[in-house]
């Protein structure tokens, strides 16, 4: 590996002129390297390994680092479309930069851009390009849709990048009635379809349960009025469990509960579908004659929650 890209990622993946100088780099390396395509020069004094298509080098060159989705995008969480761009600067920050072009960042250019004026100071002479994922979660909770709020913060607690400390300090940080959507986050969740679908389903007035642990079938992912039992299939986690899965279908309908598989895609772009095959279900297990089905062994998952009391 090149030094100066060994010098640059130890810091987060930028660094200023005067942090690389400080270390042993003359101007001229740096110039060098730069033409040679072994580092970026994202702005005035300041270089990089991230490719010009990257979305923290656009936040740089900029004058700040990505919060709000465009944040939890590039830590690798759960985002359901591309988001716009997102990037947080200082209050007293000045010459802001186009994120696409070399020049001032005008009215024109903040199309598909949006910029958070925080109280923070500058970067010195290092930056990762991402606010810290507490204050991207702020943003995401305050201006996005609950659903896309939930998936972020479902996201953070599964993968451990938001604890339950944490999980508490956010919930002093944001007003009140936004609280609720903390309350509905779920540390449990697996995947984003399944988030999605689990805001969905309770934004319908269902009652929704989720990681529900059936006596030889494990967890299932939503059980929905206690008789449907939603399991959302991924392309990543399902491809090679079909006997799996269909094993699993059987025991859970043993139980008593009418079993649903919609895919991934069924989630983002046929929701309706869903839903209608919800409802027709619930239906159809109300009507069954009384004492016909077994009663179901429900068995709530031990790990643990969300940290945050009930209201």
């Amino acid at each position: 590996m090149h030094p100066l890209i060994a010098a640059i990622v130890e810091v987060g993946g930028a660094a200023g002129r005067r942090h690389l100088t400080d270390r042993g780099f003359t101007d001229r390396e740096l110039r060098a390297a730069v033409r040679a395509g072994v580092i970026q020069r994202a702005r005035r004094g300041w270089y990089t390994v991230w490719p010009r298509g990257d979305s923290r080098f656009a936040a740089l060159r900029l004058g700040g680092r990505l919060t709000g989705l465009a944040a939890i995008e590039a830590l690798g969480g759960w985002v359901l479309r591309p988001p716009r761009l997102e990037v947080a600067v200082p209050r007293n920050a000045s010459r802001l930069r186009d994120p696409h072009r070399r020049r001032p960042l005008r009215d024109r250019s903040r199309r598909g851009v949006t910029v958070h004026w925080v109280a923070q100071a500058h970067d010195r002479d290092t930056s990762s390009g991402i606010v810290p994922v507490a204050e991207a979660l702020r943003v995401v909770i305050r201006e996005e849709t609950r659903e896309v709020a939930i998936a972020a913060v479902d996201w953070a607690l599964r993968t451990g990048a938001l604890d339950h400390d944490g999980l508490a300090a956010l919930a002093r940080s944001i007003p009140r009635p936004l609280v609720p959507r903390l309350r509905e986050a779920d540390a449990l969740c697996d995947s984003l379809p399944e988030s999605l679908a689990r805001s969905r389903l309770r934004a319908a007035g269902l009652q929704v349960r989720s990681q529900v642990e059936v006596e030889g079938a494990g967890p299932i992912d939503l059980v929905i009025e206690g008789v449907v039992a939603l399991e959302v299939d991924g392309d990543r986690f399902h491809r090679d469990r079909f006997e799996q899965d269909r094993a699993k279908d059987l025991v859970i309908t043993a139980a008593g509960m009418h079993v649903l598989r919609p895919s991934a895609r069924h989630v983002f772009d046929d929701w309706s579908a869903v839903v209608r095959a919800v409802r027709r279900a619930l239906r159809e297990r109300v009507a069954l004659p009384p004492g016909q089905d077994r009663p179901v062994r429900l068995r709530r998952n031990t790990r643990a929650r969300s940290a945050l009391p009930s209201a």
